[in-house]
C-alpha cells in the first residue's frame, strides 16, 4: 500500500464510484488484506500518541486496538467519529476511517453516516463534557432513535483539555478553577441519562479493567442499535484518583457490583453484600446474611422495561462508592437506519411518477412580489 493508502482516515468514506475509494478497495483486495485477520498493530497509525503520561486514555486505546480485530471487520469498513476533548484525539491514532468533528456533534454526524452507509461499523468517541454539556441533545436523540452505532463515553468527571474546570459529571462540592468554592450543580449520571432516553444497550466499564472493558465492548459491538458504554477514565493531571476506591485492590471489591446476566447481584469480600428490592420497587444494598436468598435480585439485562436497569443505575447516585459494572440493558428493537431504508424502498416501489411528471404536475406555486 502507498503512504496515503496506509491512512484511510484521511480519505472520504468510500462513497461508491469515488476513484480514490475504488483504488483503495482494489489495493486491499489485491493484497488480500480484506480477508486477512487484522492484528492490533494494523490499527495503529504513525501518529505520536499525545496524552498526558499516565492518562487512562492510553489503556482504552490499547484495549480498543486489541479488541477490534476480533470483530472480523476490515479497516476500511470501520469509522470513528469524535467531538472535541482529550478523548476526541482517538481518530488520529486509529488506522481506520475517521473524523475529528465538532464540539458535541459527533453523535449527529455519526447518525448521518450510519443511516446512509449501513454497511459500515460506526463508532463515536466522546467525553463527559463533550457529550453531556454542549452535546447533550445530540446524544439523547441518537439514543432514542436507536441508530446502529457504538458510543464510547469517557467519564473522568472533569474538563481535561481546557485545564481542569468542573464538568457535568463532577460531584457536588467539587473545587476546580471554575468552582473555587465548590460546585453546586447536581451531576449527571450518564447511565441513568441513557436509560431515560430508552437506549437499547447501556454498559459501564473501568479503563484499567482490561478484561471487563473488553467484554462490555464486545457485547456493545455485537448489538444492533445504539450502544452506549460509559468508561470510568482517570485524569491524573486534573482529577487524579477520582475512581481510586474502585481501582484499589483492597477497596474495589467492596464497592464494585459486577453485572452478569442471569446471576445474583452479590458482591464484596466473600459475597458479603447484595442488591435487593426496597418497599417501593427500587433497589438498595443489603448484607447478604441478613436477607433470604430469594430476595437477592438476579440480573436481567434483557428486560424490556428499562425501569429495572434505571433503578440499578441509581445505586451509584445514592452512594458514589457503589458502582455496578457491566451491561445494564441489552434489548432488541428496530434500528433507525433500517426503518429509514425500508421507508425509502417502499416509497420507490409505490411511485410511478417520472421527473417529467413531477415538473409538469399540479404541485406548483407562483411567487410574486
Amino acid at each position: 500500500m502507498t503512504a496515503i493508502e496506509s491512512h484511510p482516515h484521511v480519505h472520504d468514506l468510500g462513497m461508491p464510484g469515488n476513484p480514490i475509494s475504488a483504488a483503495i478497495a482494489a489495493s486491499v483486495e489485491a493484497s488480500g488484506e480484506k480477508n486477512a485477520t487484522l492484528k492490533a498493530k494494523d490499527l495503529k497509525t504513525d501518529q505520536e500518541v499525545r496524552w498526558c503520561p499516565g492518562c487512562g486514555d492510553y489503556v482504552i486505546l490499547n484495549a480498543v486496538q486489541s479488541f477490534l480485530p476480533s470483530l472480523g471487520i476490515a479497516r476500511e469498513d470501520m469509522v470513528i467519529v469524535s467531538g472535541i476533548g482529550c478523548s476526541s484525539r482517538f481518530p488520529y491514532y486509529m488506522n481506520t476511517y475517521g473524523m475529528h468533528s465538532i464540539h458535541g456533534r459527533a453523535p449527529a454526524i455519526a447518525t448521518g453516516l450510519a443511516a446512509s452507509r449501513p454497511d459500515l461499523s460506526v463508532w463515536v468517541v466522546t467525553g463527559d463534557g463533550d457529550a453531556l454539556s454542549i452535546g447533550g441533545n445530540h446524544l439523547i436523540h441518537t439514543l432514542r432513535r436507536n441508530v446502529n452505532l457504538t458510543i464510547l463515553l469517557f467519564n473522568n468527571r472533569i474538563y481535561g483539555l481546557t485545564k481542569g474546570q468542573y464538568s457535568p459529571t463532577s460531584e457536588v462540592g467539587k473545587v476546580t478553577k471554575s468552582t473555587p468554592m465548590g460546585s453546586i450543580d447536581a451531576p449527571f449520571n450518564p447511565v441513568s441519562l441513557a436509560l431515560g432516553a430508552d437506549a437499547t444497550f447501556v454498559g459501564r466499564a473501568m479503563d484499567s479493567d482490561r478484561k471487563g472493558l473488553t467484554e462490555v465492548l464486545r457485547q456493545a459491538a455485537e448489538h444492533q442499535g445504539t450502544s452506549l458504554v460509559e468508561i470510568y477514565q482517570n485524569c491524573n493531571i486534573f482529577n487524579d484518583g477520582a475512581f481510586e476506591l474502585l481501582k484499589d485492590p483492597a477497596t474495589g471489591p467492596m464497592w464494585t457490583i459486577p453485572l452478569v446476566h442471569g446471576e445474583p447481584l452479590v458482591f464484596g469480600p466473600g459475597g458479603a453484600s447484595c442488591v435487593v428490592r426496597d418497599e417501593f420497587g427500587g433497589l438498595r444494598i443489603a448484607e447478604t446474611n441478613q436477607v433470604e436468598a430469594s430476595q437477592i435480585v438476579v440480573h436481567d439485562a434483557h428486560r424490556e422495561d428499562p425501569s429495572y436497569a434505571f433503578a440499578l443505575s441509581r445505586l451509584s447516585s445514592q452512594d458514589l462508592r457503589y458502582s455496578p459494572m457491566g451491561v445494564f440493558r441489552s434489548v432488541a428493537k428496530p434500528t433507525y437506519d433500517r426503518m429509514m431504508t425500508d421507508q425509502l424502498e417502499d416509497a420507490a416501489a409505490q411511485s410511478t411518477s417520472t421527473l417529467d411528471d413531477l415538473l409538469a404536475g399540479n404541485d406548483s406555486w407562483t411567487v410574486s412580489a
